[in-house]
């Protein structure tokens, strides 16, 4: 059964990427200690990449055996390999070039290598196909179950590449899919669908700013997942929203809990 959303409040974006970087380590530590593998989903945007460069900086860094981690992605924008604007990009640059990786455990999104938006669909059946020669029949689905998934979402509620509306809001068999004419640039990405993020054993969703504070209370008070797709976010066992004071200021009083 999918998990109640439990929320958390911290009193600036730089708290709040230290505190995230905090818990995730935290989390992979006591996986590492029960003698797992963690398998970690990655999300790109501000405060996504904020939080591993926090993770790079921070004291507890070495606790983690980053060998021994496995590392997905919840959406990518489909560029060439190296452009800058991906979220691989960006997740190297910020920890992954840093840590002990195992390039093997890095499972990063198909590129564009000059087909085009047309190649964005061979990309996201590539990385179904991978996801699903990693499933075990303990992850009881087409994909492994992701340790802990962060996401972030945008001020009109989208998450991953997920937008309102849209095609891939409705999807409800395949795990991935190409994400064409988004309404932010780059058009093409390639998104893990709503039925994948919740395969996840914890669901994390990380925002900041007053812009997104509309859709964050609407997605926490009942909107439907089609006009608001992260409300259609949650984990296995747990989902976590961990905010920023200013994404959380139009949260009903009764929701907010004690600013950390």
């Amino acid at each position: 059964m999918a998990s109640e959303p439990d929320i958390v409040v911290h009193r600036s974006p730089d708290v709040l990427a230290a505190a995230v970087a905090a818990r995730l380590v935290t989390r992979l530590v006591d996986l590492q200690s029960a003698g797992r593998v963690p398998r970690l989903g990655l999300t790109g945007g501000g405060i996504g990449i904020a939080l591993l460069e926090q993770l790079r900086t921070g004291p507890a860094r070495d606790a983690v055996d980053w060998s021994q981690v496995e590392f997905f992605w919840g959406d990518e924008r489909f560029l060439p390999r190296g452009h800058a604007d991906r979220n691989e990009t960006q997740a190297r640059e910020a920890l992954l070039d840093h840590v002990a990786v195992d390039p093997a455990k890095i499972f990063a999104m198909g590129a564009d290598t000059g087909t085009g938006p047309a190649g964005a669909e061979d990309a996201a059946q590539a990385y179904a196909d991978m996801l699903a020669s990693r499933a075990a029949p303990e992850d009881h689905g087409p994909m492994p179950t992701l340790d802990v998934l962060l996401l972030g979402m945008g001020p009109e509620g989208h998450t991953a590449s997920i937008f309102p509306h849209s095609p891939a809001v409705y999807e409800t068999e395949r795990t991935v899919v190409a994400v064409h004419n988004c309404p932010k640039p780059p058009p093409t990405r390639v998104s893990l669908t709503l039925p994948a993020i919740r395969s996840a054993d914890q669901v994390w969703v990380v925002t900041t700013g007053e812009p997104k504070a509309a859709a964050v209370a609407m997605a926490l008070t009942g909107a439907g997942e089609v006009a608001i797709p992260v409300a259609g976010v949650r984990g296995r066992s747990r989902t976590r929203w961990l905010l920023d004071r200013a994404a959380a200021s139009k949260l009903p009083r009764d929701l907010v809990p004690p600013i950390a």
